[in-house]
Order: structure tokens, then C-alpha cells, then sequence
């Protein structure tokens, strides 16, 4: 079936049509997409349709498949065959984008350079894609610790802007260029170009949340040189301009035009992050300058809307921030006195950055699920695979695949009321982390209805708290509190040491935002003693040989176990 050229038939529109609806269908199904995107090729498609297919195939394939070496063989054709093609731009750099960064991924930066320098060379007349493509090789040499290359690159990209009649671009490379100098120390040439990035950024006239967010980005920069240089109490004023900016940025309505300038179509960082961040520079000042009391109200809030923030955002700058504040709170606990607390507050952040057991869970559980044949043995582990995922918050595809096998509401299969309870459960938990929150208070609701009527203890009181926070969250305190409080009363008596911490923790904003202070006070201190029991156990149980348990998945232990008295514990009482 011949196409022109120019038009391709309407077979081809047809493949791209199914392909989309697979991709974006609930949950995608990849596999059909990638097979259309594939039939494509049968028709022999002229070389635009046969670059842009190539790309599609590549990009599915690396964001949704581990088949890594199909997905290379994609983008490097897509990338091959649009360099050869005039007025084929988008494609063109897109490619080049998405190879460089599969590449390093794949560990492979010396296949990314080149790559990346290429398409800089070609992409002059694309203002866009000429500045992203020098944000994105800078950032490879900063993550290899070439500073020098990578602040030589931001330069050429701040004349580039410059040349193209934007200046707001021209500020975000400059400053850019400023926090790798800081990083460098060289403070004699931060200097100037603060200044200059002063300049440009009070002199540029365009959308406010823009201008607002360079103020941030210059003003953090400000702080933080000052503060680098022990200058306490000269970053005063910069430091409460960053507070002013903060505030008006938050109330700037996130409706905007997109500029009309291409080479202006970049952002800094979301606003909820660059609260987060002032939070901290504010805790850095407060800590050097000596106000304990005051470094230790900031951490709290920032940690607070650290925790609201991870609930829907898995960006790794977030986890950063909380270590970043951990350590200064620690500080603050050995100068106050506190040092038992500064001691476990120092392991709860090598938790945070280092203790992470979620791929071991996982190996387990698909180890499990290769030696079984049981139906129900296999629901319940597929149902725990489900939960690692969700936890996870990166494993959309696999998660899509096994809820689509485990969905309580029709062809359940197995009849256990239990594990069809859980099912429900498990639905409700990821609706919440993906903000649907109506929807999760009807997954939620049929989870009660059928762990009361068993008396399924466990996954009632998960519910009830789950639903409480759900209702903090849009602000129904009362709800909130009518399911936190006889979830808390279930957990003691179970007792479920980590639905107690959940529980007193949501009382005590609960309480909080009631103005019970009391009551708040109260719920804190029981979700301290929590946490630290907690924290004992998991510290207890990582320093027994038993825990190199969580790396076998085949041949024998790891560990010979010693044998006890009596019988040994049974499956039915670990489940």
C-alpha cells in the first residue's frame, strides 16, 4: 500500500490512533501499543513517519519496558534517520534528548556526549531545543563533577539567550552557572555575576510567577553565599526579601500564558518545592545565628509539608531537602542537650537515605509467586506485590498489570472474603496517592463493609485511618476525626504499632488545626514514643544475621537459624 511522502495514507493514522488508545488506556496496554507502533513498519512509511515511529517505539519502550536494547535500536534509528531530513526539528532533537539521557542510564555517558554536542552544533535555529540541549549536557558534566565544562556550557547558553531576545532564560543560565561556581568556591566570580543576575532579573518585565520564581532562584543564591561565608547577620535582608517572595509567589494564581519567545519555555522548580527550600535556608540562618527555637518551628513545618508533598510527588530533590533539614535538627538537639534523641534522630536519617528494602520485598515476592501454584497463596502475594509498588511510586505499568488480575469488583480469582477485602484496600491506597480522593473513599468504604462484617480488625483500622487522612486532607475535620479516633482505639487494642504512629500522627494536626493544643501536644508525644519504638525495632532487627534473610530468593539460607524449643511457627500465624 503506497503513501506519499508528504501525506501518509490512512492506515498509518489508523496504527497511531490504537496505539494512543493503548498507551493512554486503564491501565495502558503497552504491549499492544508497541505491536501497532510495529505495523507501521510493514508499509514501508517514508522516512518522516519511519523517524517519528522510531522515536515512539524508543521512548514507549524505555518508559515502560526493561526491553533496553530494543529501546536503544529505536532511538538511534529515530536519531540516524531525522538528522537527514530537513525541517524535522522536533523529532529530530527530541531523539537526541531521550537517547542521551537512555544512555546514561544505561551507565553509557560516553555515548551520551557526543550525541548531545551533535545536536547543540545542529539546533542554532530551535531556541528551545538549543537551550534544553545545554541545560542537559551541562547537567551530565555537573553529575560527573566537571564543573568547569558544565559552567562553560551555561555561559554559551546565557549569550545564546541573550542573542534571542531572552533575558529571563538568560537569567536561569547565568544563575545556574552561579550555584556551580558556589559549589566550586570560587566566590570572586559569583560575585559579579550575582550582580549581574541582580540586574537582569529586576529589570526583566514578563509573567509574574516567572519574575518571582528568578527572585527566588537569585535570592537563595544570595542566602546562601552569605551564609557560606559566615556572614549571619549581613544575609538579614536577603533573607527576608526571600521570605516576601515566597509569600507573594504562593499567592499568585498558577494560571498562565505560555511565553511567545520559544527559547523562554522553561521552569525552575515548582512553587511548593521553593517553599520547602526557604524553609530549610531559613533553618540554616536560624542554626548559625543561634535561634534554636525558632530553626526547630521551620524544620517542623517544613517536614510537615515535606510529607504532604511526597504523598503525590516522588522527585528525589524532595528526600534531599529532608536529609538536609534532619541534619540540622540533629544539630540543634546535641546543642540543646537533647543528645538520645540527636542519637536516634541520626539513625532515622540513615534511614531515610540509606535503608530501603523495597527491591528486596519485590524479588521475594516474584520469587514467591514462580513457585506456586495455589490460587489464594498467589492473590495474597500478588497483593502485597501490589503494595511495594504503590510504595515504590515508579512501577506504573507492573502495577496497572496486576490490578487489572486482582480487581474486587469483578472476576475476582479466588472467593476469599479476606484477600477480596484487601483487593478493595489496595485500590483505595493508590487512588489516595494519586489524589482521587472520591474515588478512594468508595474503594475504602466497601473495604470496611467487609472487614467489619468478619471482624477483619487489621484492615478496618487501616481503612479508618486511611479515610481520616483522606478527609484531613480536604479539610473535613470533623470526618477526619470520626475515623482517626476508633482507628487509633483498634490499633492499641490489636495492637498495630504503625497504624498507632499513623493515627497519632494525623490527631495531632487534627487537633492542631482545631486549636486543641493540648490534645496536639498530647498526640505528638505519643507519636514520638512511637516512632522511637519503631525505630529501636527496625535498628534491633537490622543488626541480626537473620535480616540477610531479605536477600534470598533461591538455594539455601544465608544464615543457618538456630533451632528452638516447640514447633516451629507456621505460615497460617505469619500471614
Amino acid at each position: 500500500m503506497e503513501a506519499s511522502p508528504e501525506a501518509p495514507g490512512p492506515w498509518y493514522l489508523a496504527l497511531l490512533g490504537f496505539a494512543e488508545h493503548f498507551r493512554t488506556s486503564s491501565p495502558p496496554k503497552i504491549r499492544l501499543c508497541v505491536h501497532c507502533l510495529q505495523a507501521v513498519f510493514q508499509f514501508k512509511p517514508p522516512p518522516r513517519v519511519e523517524a517519528r515511529t522510531h522515536l515512539q517505539l524508543g521512548s514507549v519502550l524505555y518508559r515502560h519496558t526493561k526491553n533496553s536494547e530494543l529501546a536503544q535500536t529505536h532511538l538511534e534509528k529515530a536519531w540516524l534517520i531525522s538528522q537527514q531530513i530537513s525541517q524535522f526539528e522536533d523529532v529530530k532533537f527530541e531523539a537526541a534528548s531521550i537517547l542521551s539521557e537512555f544512555y546514561c542510564q544505561q551507565n553509557l555517558v560516553d555515548s551520551a556526549k557526543p550525541v548531545l554536542r551533535k545536536a547543540i552544533q545542529i539546533s542554532q535555529q530551535t531556541p528551545y531545543w538549543h537551550c534544553r540541549l545545554l541545560f542537559q549536557l551541562a547537567q551530565l558534566h555537573a553529575l560527573e563533577k566537571d564543573l568547569v565544562s558544565a559552567c562553560d556550557l551555561l555561559g554559551v547558553g546565557a549569550e545564546y539567550a541573550r542573542v534571542m531576545g531572552s533575558e529571563y532564560t538568560r537569567a536561569l543560565f547565568l544563575l545556574s552557572k552561579g550555584m556551580l561556581l558556589l559549589m566550586e568556591r570560587k566566590l570572586s566570580e559569583v560575585h559579579p555575576l550575582l550582580t549581574l543576575c541582580g540586574t537582569i532579573v529586576e529589570n526583566w518585565q514578563g509573567n509574574p510567577i516567572q519574575k518571582e520564581s528568578l527572585r527566588v532562584f537569585f535570592l537563595v543564591l544570595q542566602v546562601t553565599h552569605y551564609l557560606d561565608a559566615g556572614q549571619v547577620k549581613s544575609v538579614k535582608p536577603c533573607l527576608k526579601q526571600l521570605q516576601q517572595c515566597i509569600q507573594t509567589i504562593s499567592s499568585l494564581n498558577d494560571d498562565e500564558i505560555l511565553p511567545t519567545n520559544p527559547a523562554a519555555l522553561f521552569h525552575w522548580l515548582p512553587k511548593e518545592h521553593m517553599c520547602v527550600l526557604v524553609y530549610m535556608v531559613t533553618v540554616m540562618h536560624s542554626m548559625q545565628a543561634g535561634y534554636l527555637e525558632k530553626a526547630q518551628k521551620y524544620t517542623d513545618k517544613a517536614l510537615m509539608q515535606l510529607e504532604k508533598l511526597k504523598m503525590l510527588d516522588s522527585s528525589p530533590i524532595l528526600s534531599t531537602f529532608q536529609v538536609i533539614l534532619l541534619e540540622h535538627i540533629i544539630m540543634c538537639r546535641l546543642v540543646t542537650g537533647h543528645k538520645a534523641t540527636a542519637l536516634q534522630e541520626i539513625s532515622q536519617g540513615l534511614y531515610c537515605i540509606s535503608v530501603n528494602c523495597m527491591d528486596n520485598a519485590e524479588a521475594q515476592f516474584t520469587a514467591a509467586l514462580q513457585m506456586t501454584t495455589h490460587q489464594e497463596l498467589w492473590t495474597f502475594i500478588v497483593t502485597n506485590l501490589a503494595s511495594v509498588y504503590i510504595r515504590e511510586g515508579n512501577r506504573h505499568q507492573e502495577l496497572f498489570t496486576l490490578l487489572e488480575r486482582i480487581n474486587p469488583d469483578h472476576n475476582f480469582p479466588v472467593g476469599s472474603h479476606c484477600l477480596r477485602a484487601a483487593a478493595f484496600y489496595i485500590r483505595g491506597l493508590l487512588s489516595f496517592f494519586q489524589g482521587r480522593y472520591n474515588e478512594a473513599k468508595r474503594f475504602l468504604r466497601e473495604t470496611l463493609k467487609m472487614s467489619n462484617a468478619e471482624d477483619l480488625n487489621r484492615l478496618t483500622a487501616c481503612s479508618l485511618v486511611l479515610l481520616g487522612h483522606i478527609f484531613l486532607v480536604l479539610g473535613n475535620h470533623r470526618e477526619s476525626n470520626n475515623m482517626v479516633v476508633p482507628a487509633m482505639q483498634l490499633a492499641s487494642k490489636i495492637p498495630d504499632m504503625s497504624v498507632q504512629l499513623w493515627s497519632s500522627s494525623l490527631l495531632k494536626d487534627l487537633n492542631k488545626a482545631c486549636g486543641n493544643t493540648m490534645d496536639a501536644h498530647e498526640a505528638a508525644q505519643m507519636h514520638q514514643n512511637f516512632s522511637q519504638q519503631l525505630l529501636q525495632d527496625h535498628m534491633a532487627a537490622c543488626s541480626l544475621p537473620e535480616h540477610n534473610l531479605i536477600s534470598w530468593t533461591d538455594g539455601l539460607p544465608p544464615v543457618q537459624l538456630q533451632p528452638q524449643n516447640g514447633p516451629t511457627t507456621s505460615l497460617v500465624s505469619l500471614l
